[in-house]
């Protein structure tokens, strides 16, 4: 019987700036799998909306041998944690979040001394 790595190697990574044009780019990259790609635009959206254009983070997909992928969002900023809002109809914003615990299996945040890695699981199809 083998152990599982518990963090296995990412199979994507890439440190880029978080800007609205990223968005629809890493989209278009990661193509073929929904879920992941609304987790990642969902996460790096947070990121450009709360921190602000231009913050530098590492996006990380990784997959495991169950069928799941863990996309991570990791920025500089371990103090502004996301909080899972109940948006109003009338609310233009606060539903990102729930839309990445919609389609998740799990999410969360590790914080780090000088970043924080926001992250969620998703399945196959």
């Amino acid at each position: 019987m083998h152990d599982q790595d518990p963090h296995p190697a990412p199979t994507f990574e890439v440190a880029l700036l978080a800007v609205p044009k990223a968005v629809p780019e890493l989209r278009r990259v990661l193509g073929g799998h929904p879920g992941v790609q609304l987790c990642v635009s969902e996460l790096l959206s947070n990121v450009i909306r709360h921190l602000g254009a231009g913050t530098p983070v590492t996006v990380r997909l990784t997959r495991a041998g169950d069928g799941r992928t863990r996309v991570a969002v990791t920025d500089p900023d371990p103090r502004a944690w996301p909080v899972l809002r109940n948006a109003g109809s009338g609310d233009e914003a606060g539903r990102g979040l729930a839309l990445v615990d919609a389609v998740s299996l799990r999410w969360g945040v590790e914080q780090g001394a000088d970043s924080k890695t926001v992250w969620c699981e998703v399945g196959e199809g």
